[in-house]
């Protein structure tokens, strides 16, 4: 591998860990993985974040194009959060990045 490669690869690792290293956004992922999901269910289901952070963490995620946002105009308006395809292929690495974690680090 070049210098230009090994700059690049380690660019796009920086930019992967500065969003999937960020608190709850592996869960959100995690949680959307089998359905889209309202915005009150998702808070329900990931546990301890508050609406603010959530919200935030879904515009961040749809921004890098992980996460799609979905109107529904009703009445009521719904709004359902679902994965991209993008997504999708990033959730079987997540899972094989957690189980390499639990068996080779040491938690401090």
């Amino acid at each position: 591998m070049t210098e230009t490669e090994h700059a690049r690869c380690d660019a796009a690792v920086t930019l992967a860990f500065s969003v999937l290293g960020k608190r709850w956004n592996g869960m959100i992922l995690s949680t959307l993985s089998d359905e889209p999901l309202s915005f009150a269910v998702l808070r329900r289901s990931v546990g301890g974040i508050s609406d603010a952070v959530l919200s935030d963490r879904l515009t961040e995620l749809a921004g890098v194009g992980l996460v799609t946002r979905e109107v529904s105009p009703g009445p009521p308006v719904s709004v359902s959060y679902g994965l991209t395809e993008a997504g999708q292929r990033l959730v079987p690495v997540l899972d094989q990045l957690g189980r390499w974690a639990a068996e080779n680090l040491r938690s401090c």
